[in-house]
């Protein structure tokens, strides 16, 4: 599977977690032997929640804009303006 370069894949995957956590928890009332479906429910929402925490801490600042103003208190003010963009291109060469 290739990864789009917009970074869906992983809000995908953690929704999809959290949705079949969710279903074996509180939409089945099968009992399996040896096996407690609403744990399994409740770690996999809590590994879909992480997972989307993470993926939105990862893939959020993509980009970031830092501007320095500097004034020179000379006889003639001048104004020199900084700007910095700092961009991510996370495209394989």
């Amino acid at each position: 599977m290739v990864p789009r370069p917009g970074g869906t894949d992983g809000i995908g995957a953690s929704i999809l977690l959290i949705a079949l956590g969710a279903i074996l928890t509180f939409a089945t009332d099968v009992s399996v032997s040896g096996l407690d479906l609403d744990v399994v429910g409740v770690v996999l929402m809590l590994a879909g929640a992480l997972g989307l925490v993470l993926t939105l801490v990862v893939r959020g600042p993509r980009r970031r804009v830092a501007r320095v103003e500097r004034v020179d208190r000379g006889v003639a003010p001048q104004r020199e303006v900084v700007e910095e963009r700092r961009g991510y291109d996370d495209s394989p060469p």
